[in-house]
């Protein structure tokens, strides 16, 4: 007992203490949107994901993120063997086989995938050290990636695929690659904008887009939810309504209030002050994952860590800004606010692989 607990000598505590925080304000927001349906079980839910997602935390804070990478071998063609399974055979919930029904729970691979495609894309670079500036390298990493996401696309489910390739982009640009392969890669994404907007978008995902751009275009159909989303933020004002007292969450004015806009529900009870300490725990979560990216013994645990800042990052980011209509909804999870077992134990489980980088880069600094 005392050897296990020794392994957490070197962990960093302030982490682990805004792991907890943001975990338990989540709970918070997430029980104040089930007082007026008595949608209890929601809450319960996640109390019992939240339980398992800090037993993994814990759990991948003493693996070995060598021999977890090196693991990742394995892991990945059982994802993509997962992620083709899906479209066939997954249970189909609001037009989208996203998920694969146990009975008891539904387990949300698209989720997972994104932490496998963290582990790998980190090995990839880090084996690959020294050769990032070559095309068979960065084509590489991007096939190693793009395979998973364009798998999620097909779901559909547009907002996973964008986070998995925002870590792929996020994660090459903290290698050392150089500006003329950043020059040729931006006009490739521009090029594969159009493509996948012509080709690959779904009309209802267009919709979104065009909604976005104009938002009085159909403000009681398709502009509905970021008009009450607007809404519901702008009602907070400065101190909130009181947790369960929010008049679009509370009255079911703005819809899916329990996952893609539970930043919108939880801002107009906890108003900007309650929204600002929500946000300053998000930035101070990515600064000690940006410190620990910095101080990583290796490559291989900067990369991760790397990894894991954009997903956080690219989370909070599109979440909130579709939430307030900067960007269009694209039904990306708030980590720690929103329902969804498959998200909350992902977020625990990143930030316990970046733990254990955190953990080996102290053991070997002292």
């Amino acid at each position: 007992m005392l050897s296990f607990l020794s392994r957490f000598k070197y962990s960093d505590q302030p982490l682990l203490a805004a792991t907890l925080l943001l975990a338990a304000g989540g709970l918070a927001i997430l029980y104040a949107t089930t007082l007026s349906d008595g949608s209890s079980g929601v809450f319960f839910r996640q109390v019992f994901f939240l339980l398992i997602g800090l037993s993994a935390f814990f759990f991948f804070s003493v693996f070995n993120y060598h021999s977890l990478a090196k693991l990742n071998r394995v892991i990945y063609p059982i994802f993509i063997v997962l992620l083709l399974y899906l479209p066939f055979f997954g249970s189909l919930i609001r037009g989208s086989s996203r998920w694969i029904d146990f009975s008891i729970f539904r387990f949300q691979p698209a989720e997972f995938a994104k932490v496998v495609v963290i582990l790998g894309l980190a090995r990839l670079l880090y084996i690959k050290r020294g050769q990032i500036n070559s095309w068979p390298t960065i084509i590489w990493s991007f096939v190693y990636t793009a395979l998973p996401a364009g798998l999620i696309v097909i779901e559909p489910d547009l907002g996973s695929a964008i986070i998995i390739l925002s870590i792929w982009l996020g994660v090459i640009l903290l290698s050392p690659i150089k500006k003329k392969f950043l020059i040729i890669l931006f006009l490739i994404f521009l090029a594969g904008a159009g493509v996948t907007w012509k080709f690959v978008l779904k009309d209802f995902q267009k919709d979104r887009v065009l909604v976005f751009l104009n938002p009085g275009l159909d403000p009681k159909g398709r502009g509905y939810n970021v008009r009450q989303a607007t809404i519901a933020v702008g009602s907070g004002q400065f101190a909130g309504m009181g947790l369960g007292k929010g008049v679009q969450s509370q009255r079911k004015f703005l819809p899916e209030r329990q996952t893609d806009f539970i930043f919108a529900a939880g801002s107009e009870e906890v108003g900007f002050l309650g929204s600002f300490g929500l946000l300053a725990l998000y930035f101070f979560l990515m600064f000690r994952i940006s410190k620990i990216m910095r101080a990583a013994k290796d490559d291989l645990g900067m990369y991760i860590a790397g990894g894991a800042l954009f997903f956080f990052f690219f989370h909070v980011l599109i979440n909130i800004a579709m939430n307030v209509g900067l960007l269009p909804v694209t039904g990306i999870p708030l980590p720690f606010a929103s329902a969804g077992g498959s998200s909350l134990v992902v977020s625990l489980i990143v930030l316990g692989i970046v733990q254990n980088v955190a953990t080996q880069s102290k053991a070997l600094r002292f």
